[in-house]
C-alpha cells in the first residue's frame, strides 16, 4: 500500500514537469521550423532582387566583355523583386496591409554596386498636411574610397579598376592597377598582394561602418513610431564579407519578427552576376488547381496568366517534398 502511495505521488509531482518539458521540446521544434522557413523566404528574396539588379531596359548597360562584374545596377528592378518574393513566400501577396508590417521589419537593404553602394532605409518626411510620415529612400551612391599616408586617394572597385588621384603631382589617373602603376608613383598600385587586401579591406569597413550608421537611425525612426524592438548589425563572418564583395549583389537585413518567446533575426545575401544554384518557383496551375515547381528562368513559358506563383526554393528536392510536380521546360 505504501509503494502504491509513493508512486501516485511520484506521478502527481513528476507528471506536471514531464508535460511542461514536452510541450517546451514542441514549441521548440516549431520556432525551427519557423526559422528555417523565414531563412528560405529572405535567402529567396536577395537573390531574385540581385538577379533583377542586372536587368537593364538599354542592352548596352549590361555586363561587357572587359569585365563581369562592371554592371550597371537597376535599383528599382531589383528591390521590386525582393519585395514581391518576400510578400510571396510570407503569404501577404495580396495582404497591402500585411506588406506594410513586413516591410517594417526590413529595417536596411543595401546592394553592392560595381564601383559603390546604395542603402535603402526609412526616412521621416512631413506631407502636404504636415504630418510626420516614414517612407523608404535610396541613399546616393557611396564609393569604396580609400586615401594613403601621402595623401594620394584611390576610389576602388570590385575588380582591379581604381580611380587615383596622386597628390605630389594634383593629377588624376584611372584604369585598370596593371595599366596605370608606372604612370604613377602611388606605393600601392605597384604590388598586387597589398593592393587586393587594400582593396577589400577598405570596401568591407566602408561597408560596415555605414550599416552600423544607418541601423542606429532605423531604430530611432522606429521609435518614434513606437516600436519596441531594436534593430542590430549581425555579426558577419569575414568569408560571409569576401563572398559579398566579390560581386555586384544585394544585401538585406530582416529583424524583430516575433517568433515564440523572442524576435527573428537574420541577413541574406545575394550575388547577381551568377546565381549560386538554380532556383526553383513553385506555382499552382490555374486551370486544374495541380501545384507545379519549375526552373525559375522557365517563368516565359509558365506564365503568371497561367500560373499562381507561390514560394520560391533553393532545391527541387525541397519542392517535390512540400508537394509540387515537377514541370521542365519542354513541357510546355
Amino acid at each position: 500500500m505504501k509503494i502504491t502511495k509513493l508512486v501516485l505521488f511520484f506521478i502527481f509531482i513528476i507528471f506536471p514537469f514531464l508535460v511542461v518539458n514536452q510541450m517546451n521540446i514542441t514549441d521548440q521544434r516549431k520556432i525551427t521550423l519557423l526559422k528555417a522557413r523565414y531563412d528560405a523566404a529572405i535567402n529567396a528574396a536577395v537573390d531574385d532582387g540581385a538577379f533583377a539588379l542586372i536587368t537593364n531596359e538599354i542592352q548596352a548597360l549590361e555586363a561587357g566583355y572587359e569585365s563581369g562584374k562592371r554592371i550597371r545596377t537597376n535599383l528599382q528592378r531589383g528591390i521590386e523583386a525582393f519585395f514581391h518574393t518576400l510578400y510571396t513566400n510570407f503569404g501577404v501577396r495580396e495582404d497591402q496591409v500585411g506588406q506594410g508590417i513586413l516591410r517594417d521589419f526590413v529595417p536596411v537593404v543595401i546592394v553592392i554596386g560595381y564601383d559603390g553602394y546604395f542603402i535603402l532605409s526609412k526616412e521621416e518626411y512631413r506631407n502636404a498636411k504636415n504630418e510626420i510620415e516614414v517612407k523608404e529612400v535610396w541613399s546616393e551612391k557611396k564609393m569604396y574610397a580609400y586615401q594613403d599616408v601621402q595623401g594620394n586617394s584611390l576610389s576602388f572597385t570590385l575588380d582591379d579598376y581604381v580611380t587615383a588621384y596622386e597628390k605630389s603631382k594634383n593629377m588624376w589617373k584611372e584604369g585598370y592597377r596593371t595599366d596605370i602603376q608606372n604612370e604613377v608613383t602611388i606605393p600601392l598600385l605597384q604590388n598586387k598582394d597589398t593592393f587586393e587586401q587594400i582593396r577589400r579591406i577598405t570596401i568591407v569597413n566602408s561597408i560596415q561602418t555605414e550599416l552600423e550608421l544607418y541601423m542606429n537611425h532605423a531604430n530611432e525612426v522606429a521609435k518614434r513610431s513606437g516600436a519596441a524592438y531594436t534593430f542590430t548589425l549581425p555579426t558577419i563572418s569575414q568569408e560571409e564579407w569576401n563572398n559579398t564583395i566579390d560581386d555586384v549583389g544585394m544585401m538585406a537585413f530582416v529583424q524583430g519578427i516575433p517568433i515564440g518567446k523572442s524576435y527573428y533575426n537574420n541577413y541574406a545575401l545575394g550575388g547577381s552576376r551568377v546565381l549560386k544554384k538554380p532556383m526553383y518557383q513553385a506555382a499552382i496551375s490555374r486551370s486544374s488547381g495541380v501545384k507545379f515547381f519549375f526552373r525559375k528562368e522557365c517563368k516565359g513559358k509558365f506564365t503568371s496568366a497561367d500560373y499562381d506563383y507561390l514560394e520560391t526554393y533553393g532545391s527541387g528536392q525541397a519542392a517535390a517534398k512540400a508537394g509540387y510536380r515537377q514541370l521542365s521546360c519542354a513541357n510546355q
